[in-house]
């Protein structure tokens, strides 16, 4: 068994990781480097993934086509774009290979594909959280489980591979919520058994295991966005709120305690559309007769115009939480919309700055030209979707696995991860593998 670190280990985002057992290799996430891709729309509205690669933010192909024939499958754990938002530029040079994700996801790589007008001859194959697939190898099959995990968008998941030489755990992203606003809990009870079986290496996400933390429940989320609306005097005032697109529940309690307002929601951007539209298509958007969306330019005119003559009859929820260029608060704050901010007027950030440069850049002059209109700024209203120190050893007291690769980032990322698996046993390079992209990890 051999593990190829392609993406995801250098850097936050670009993940991706193959199995490779004799004949066959195994596919797990193919997602894009979202700073390199927001810096390079900045020139070019729609660029071509050979762009995108000259700009890094495709994973390194390399080694899938020198090995083209024996690619069997693409595993995606969840619809975020660092998870799945390269595989319209990537997987049709694999068109064998099926691509498996949960209802949501392939419905967000769908959108992709339309709007990229990419399309992909592969198959695309539907699992329900919970349930289990066959996955065709050359002289053997493979069973793919997506366990139900708890994460900062819905339909995510936990992957099982039963393999000859063993069970690879797939936990990037994660977090142990036992209380989600939406969808089920961890399945503890299946992480046990598990364990019980054996498993061969787990690859977990090390996001925040620098963090001396469990990283608090989506509920404690909720809490926060009602305080910030339900208990500040907002007057007349207008009331902005900007979050995460594909955080359904997150928007889920934004249009629930708008409502208790008094006032109507319209949700502006064609990112909040793209993931709202899917989550109706699969039935996870239960907030979806309470809201209004607006995408196309006279769309958005004739909205904001209402909320100009009368803003205390509204909430906006738009894109533009990291300070992106053209999103639309970076619009309505550069007056490049019909609407202008007056003083009292209220800026929700229900988000945290990706720390990447350039959205720490962009935020903090978005911040320096509200303040200039004096307007009333609430930030962080949010609860992290990954895991902490303490949540990652809480995982990795509950699978027991053989071997521990943690993921999602650079040295800065992992290496803490590496100290907390060598406290619990773990030794480096033997049972604990630090890695970066294009390595090789060879398990016997």
């Amino acid at each position: 068994m051999k593990i190829h670190t392609i993406g995801g280990y250098d850097e936050v985002g670009k993940n991706l990781t193959a199995l490779e057992v004799k004949d066959d290799i195994i596919v797990f996430d193919c997602g894009i480097y979202l700073p390199a891709a927001i810096d390079l729309q900045e020139s070019e509205r729609n660029p071509t993934p050979q762009l995108l690669r000259n700009a890094g933010a495709l994973p390194d192909e390399t080694f899938l086509l020198k090995n083209k024939n024996k690619v069997r499958a693409f595993l995606i754990t969840h619809a975020h774009l660092d998870h799945v938002g390269a595989v319209h530029h990537f997987a049709y040079k694999f068109p064998n290979a099926p691509i498996i994700g949960t209802p949501f996801t392939i419905e967000i790589l769908k959108s992709l594909m339309q709007d990229s007008k990419q399309p992909l001859r592969n198959k695309l194959i539907v699992v329900q959280p919970g349930a289990s697939i066959m996955i065709k190898g050359a002289n053997t099959s493979y069973k793919a489980e997506f366990l139900n995990m708890t994460h900062s968008t819905i339909q995510s998941t936990m992957i099982a591979l039963y393999t000859s030489e063993g069970i690879v755990v797939y936990a990037n992203d994660y977090k142990l919520d036992n209380t989600p606003i939406m969808g089920a809990p961890p399945n503890y009870e299946k992480f046990r058994k598990l364990a019980k079986q054996g498993i061969k290496v787990a690859i977990i996400d090390c996001l925040y295991a620098d963090t001396d933390r469990k990283t608090n429940s989506e509920k404690i989320a909720r809490a926060m966005v009602e305080e910030s609306l339900l208990t500040v005097d907002h007057g007349k005032n207008g009331i902005i709120i900007s979050t995460f697109s594909s955080h359904i529940a997150r928007l889920k309690s934004i249009v629930e305690f708008s409502n208790k307002l008094n006032r109507e929601v319209i949700f502006m951007g064609r990112s909040l559309a793209k993931y709202t539209n899917a989550a109706k298509k699969v039935n996870q958007c239960p907030f979806e007769k309470d809201i209004r969306i607006a995408t196309y330019t006279n769309q958005l005119k004739s909205s904001l115009k209402r909320v100009e003559k009368d803003r205390g009859k509204y909430v906006v929820v738009c894109t533009g939480h990291q300070g992106e260029d053209g999103s639309i608060l970076d619009r309505l704050v550069k007056n490049k919309l019909h609407f202008n901010f007056k003083s009292g007027d209220s800026v929700i950030f229900s988000s945290k700055v990706i720390p990447a440069p350039i959205n720490i850049s962009h935020r903090a002059e978005m911040d320096k030209k509200l303040k200039q209109k004096d307007v009333r700024i609430f930030d962080n209203v949010h609860v992290s979707g990954h895991g902490g120190r303490e949540d990652l050893r809480d995982l990795l007291n509950l699978l027991k696995p053989q071997h521990f690769i943690p993921s999602h980032g650079g040295f800065d990322k992992t290496m803490p991860a590496m100290d907390l698996a060598k406290e619990m046993g773990y030794i480096e390079n033997k049972t604990a593998h630090l890695c970066k992209n294009g390595m090789i990890i060879e398990l016997k």
